[in-house]
């Protein structure tokens, strides 16, 4: 039975927007929402419009819940918030900026619940490549303009969630969204986002070292994403197959050795990332869900940003450049597809 929980009759200060309130962002949204957060979730089509109608419904093995945060498809309904989560693909960043601009304040952050290599990664970060763009992940500038660096907070996701229906997400596993200044500061800003997201129900730990915990997720991240949309297979069944999981352990050698020139030294064996994925079970990557519904795919991030910092660092990665070869030109073949079908 659904526990049905709404507005608290004492609302937090705290102004929230979810810009992308798909899986991850409805289901950050609902539990915020039913800890007293003022939310407001900026979402399209039938999904929003469920929402409207009924609000958000959790479906989870932690407990089922329900809320009714205010829901629209206009940021300027919604005005000035603290803090954005961004439940957006990366692919969609640079052209988020007319839907950030009337959410902004002075002190608003941007809260980005990306894969693979964020924008701000060089950000505030000491070294020689002190505030160094990457060209993969923000092309001429252009996510920095949209989203400034100044205002980001990184997330590492750790939850997985799907839409079981419109207005209805189901959680499969895990609560966790390490969040982390560029700088590594422990910042008040962070807390507060942190402390919303705990009283939501939510783990939301602020990390000085975030970049640790996106190469510890890249690292599967980097080889299952791109093998999964190419050979249409599950985590389990790349694992499983001998030739594909010999590729996966390359792939992660090269990445933390990208990683480690960086000054980045994830705390995690290969082996027990492998069997963590193995443990995932036939479970489809976003990226392959992605191929299937003929959405471009979320590659740049993942992939090409590593690639890129290969060759900055000087890092030899032939793996991770033939992969990004092979998929990179599928995901050309899907950005066509429209056009294709057309004619």
């Amino acid at each position: 039975m659904l526990n049905e929980l709404s507005t608290q009759e004492q609302e937090s200060d705290v102004r929230i927007a979810v810009l992308g309130a798909g899986a991850i962002g409805a289901y950050v949204g609902a539990a915020l929402h039913r800890a007293g957060a003022q939310v407001h979730l900026i979402a399209r089509g039938a999904h929003l419009s469920a929402i409207r109608e009924a609000g958000v419904r959790v479906l989870s093995d932690r407990g089922d819940f329900h809320a009714r945060p205010h829901a629209t498809d206009d940021p300027a309904e919604v005005g000035p918030v603290d803090h954005i989560f961004l439940g957006l693909k990366a692919n969609s960043y640079a052209a988020a900026g007319r839907m950030i601009e009337p959410l902004l304040h002075e002190r608003t952050t941007i809260i980005a619940a990306q894969n693979g290599i964020p924008w701000w990664y060089f950000h505030g970060l000491p070294g020689p490549f002190h505030n160094h763009r990457i060209n993969s992940v923000d092309p001429d500038g252009a996510v920095s303009a949209a989203l400034p660096v100044q205002r980001a907070i990184g997330c590492v996701v750790y939850a997985a969630t799907e839409i079981e229906a419109p207005g209805v997400i189901r959680h499969l596993e895990g609560t966790r969204f390490s969040i982390g200044e560029p700088d590594q500061t422990i910042s008040a800003r962070c807390l507060d986002f942190s402390t919303a997201m705990i009283e939501g129900g939510l783990k939301c730990p602020v990390e000085a070292d975030l970049r640790k915990d996106i190469w510890l997720k890249l690292m599967g991240n980097i080889a299952f994403n791109p093998i999964s949309a190419l050979t249409r297979s599950t985590m389990a069944a790349i694992c499983k197959h001998r030739s594909t999981r010999e590729l996966v352990v390359s792939m992660m050698r090269e990445t933390l050795e990208v990683a480690r020139r960086l000054g980045s030294h994830p705390e995690i064996s290969i082996e027990r990332r492998l069997a963590g994925a193995e443990r995932a079970g036939e479970h489809k990557t976003s990226t392959l869900q992605d191929l299937e519904k003929g959405k471009p795919l979320e590659l740049d991030v993942i992939l090409a940003a590593v690639v890129e910092l290969a060759a900055l660092t000087g890092a030899e990665v032939p793996t991770l450049k033939a992969i990004h070869a092979v998929a990179d030109l599928l995901n050309d073949s899907v950005t066509r597809l429209p056009t294709a079908v057309a004619s």
